[in-house]
């Protein structure tokens, strides 16, 4: 098939089953880039692009799924890994346009739809940078560039602030390419890295929604230095205007109109009004979009702030595990075990490894010392911890680092670490993570208040006589100096509201009812509780 022919490209579209994405994908990519090489008439080149632009966006977002979904590092991600694909081709599609322009401008065949080239240049490469926050992957250098480098040529035909028509825009139905410029700083200033897939997708959506409320102006002098600014001759996102140099190519970000149109929105949700009716989309609840709007109310409507709690530099190593059973072996010394009697306690013991690797535990020499004991059984049952690189910390977490190869990690995983001098294991979730280029996975924790203790739970039930067996889970005690009450750490889906669990803590048994859930993670569910036997009784 010749996909230089813009006739030829047109037909196969209309023969293209995106249910089929991969090998949509691939005919997609092939007429893309047929056309980019053949440069055929400008407006023939543009009619094709237009045509396949809802079936891209289809195609190029369940490709995404493959990376978006569980982070993997950059070395799974090259050599036509899903990643590259989507990245190269949202690249061709960009430069497609730029090429359209480029030859419009001595053709002088589409005068009219010159702000569209513009708009759609800058739109597809901004969605590049939006693909390695998907993948949570570093950029590379020369991408905040490019999309500069489309914004200026916009700014100096005199398009930027032109709206056209985009059908791919939900809420307004078009941008200017200075929106769509916007949409993509603001992307960045929404802390992509600690976003899960669902999350990002909402923010990118948001982004398009919300961009016309922000302005770029020239004028920068007289403004705090926590004020956002761009230079839009460097190769980086937004910055405190005390962190760039006073340069011409500098322009101020002003989101305080956006700061207002969010206090709306919120506004809007106290009266019962959805989210789909206010442009934010029928696939989040009013609840979860109030909590990523409030998250994103300073970075993108005020400005840069310092943090609540500052961070410390400070260097060695710390033990770091995200294998639910092996955080509860960290914390109590052994392996997390039914309910057994006292004649079937040694029996238990003695087959421990039937529940590991089927191989016997090698029993340890009882003149070793406990910390080695410990060490060599967690080595044995595959529940040792890792030895991750400490970079800084804060009175709220830590800031990690592991160079090779690692257990794999998912973003808002309950985590356990011991830092550095520290006898005891503290849960934490894996609020952010990226991978360096080289391959170096960066992550922040943040650790949940409390000393952990391993509990047993389980879920009452419905039937009289039916019981299901106990669940690992930790406890977190109440603590007076950060104001925090007591919480369960559940298993993921554990939560329903009023829910009564039966708590195993050593040899106590207690009911205990379910309240709020605190926070949900990818493994895990904490929420507050109370005993039913405190509960308080109508009179």
């Amino acid at each position: 098939m010749d996909y230089s022919q813009p006739a030829v490209c047109l037909a196969l579209l209309q023969k293209l089953h995106p249910t089929d994405f991969r090998a949509t994908h691939a005919s997609l990519g092939r007429i893309v880039n047929g056309l980019l090489e053949a440069s055929p008439a400008p407006n023939q080149h543009l009619e094709v692009l237009e045509a396949a632009r809802e079936t891209l966006a289809f195609v190029q977002g369940e490709m995404a799924h493959a990376y978006a979904i569980h982070p993997q590092p950059p070395a799974r991600n090259q050599e036509g890994g899903a990643l590259e694909r989507v990245v190269s081709l949202w690249k061709a599609v960009a430069r497609s346009y730029a090429r359209i322009a480029d030859a419009d401008a001595r053709e002088g065949t589409l005068e009219d739809q010159r702000a569209l080239l513009a708009q759609r240049r800058v739109f597809y490469e901004g969605l590049v940078l939006v693909e390695y926050y998907r993948a949570h992957l570093e950029l590379p250098q020369g991408l905040w560039r490019a999309v500069h480098v489309a914004y200026n040529d916009a700014v100096r035909n005199g398009l930027a602030q032109v709206r056209v028509t985009d059908p791919l825009n939900e809420v307004w139905r078009a941008q200017s390419a200075q929106e769509a410029y916007v949409a993509t700083l603001l992307a960045e200033l929404a802390n992509p890295y600690g976003r899960g897939e669902r999350e990002l997708n909402w923010v990118v959506r948001w982004a398009q929604r919300f961009a016309p409320y922000c302005t770029l102006d020239t004028g920068i002098e007289g403004h705090k230095p926590s004020t956002y600014g761009i230079d839009t001759d460097g190769d980086s996102g937004l910055r405190p205007l005390g962190l760039l140099a006073r340069t011409p190519t500098v322009l101020r970000f002003d989101g305080s109109g956006l700061a207002t149109q969010i206090q709306a929105v919120l506004a809007q949700f106290k009266r019962g009004v959805t989210p789909a009716s206010l442009g934010l989309g029928n696939d989040c609840s009013a609840s979860s979009s109030a909590r990523l709007l409030l998250s994103l109310y300073r970075p993108w409507g005020l400005a840069a702030s310092g943090r609540r709690f500052p961070r410390r530099q400070k260097a060695g190593a710390i033990d770091f595990t995200g294998d639910w059973l092996a955080i509860g072996y960290a914390i109590k010394g052994e392996l997390f075990q039914q309910p057994v009697g006292e004649q079937r306690a040694r029996a238990f013991r003695d087959d421990i490894s039937l529940l590991t690797f089927g191989e016997r535990v090698a029993t340890v020499d009882g003149s070793t010392s406990e910390s080695r004991r410990r060490e060599a059984q967690a080595a044995d049952l595959g529940m040792e911890c890792e030895r991750w690189e400490l970079m800084d910390q804060s009175v709220g977490g830590f800031r990690l680092r592991r160079s090779g190869n690692g257990a794999r990690l998912d973003h808002h995983q309950l985590v356990g670490i011991r830092p550095p001098d520290a006898d005891q294991l503290l849960i934490a979730d894996l609020s952010w993570l990226m991978y360096r280029t080289d391959g170096t996975l960066e992550v922040g924790v943040n650790v949940l208040p409390g000393v952990p203790r391993v509990v047993g739970v389980r879920r009452t039930a419905a039937r009289t006589g039916a019981r299901e067996p106990f669940h690992q889970a930790f406890v977190l005690p109440p603590s007076p100096a950060l104001k925090t009450a007591g919480a369960l750490v559940l298993p993921p889906a554990w939560f329903k509201k009023d829910r009564i669990v039966e708590v195993r803590d050593g040899e106590e048994r207690q009911q205990v009812r379910l309240l709020k859930v605190l926070m949900r993670g990818a493994n895990f569910d904490q929420c507050s509780f109370v005993p039913v036997e405190q509960e308080v009784r109508p009179a």
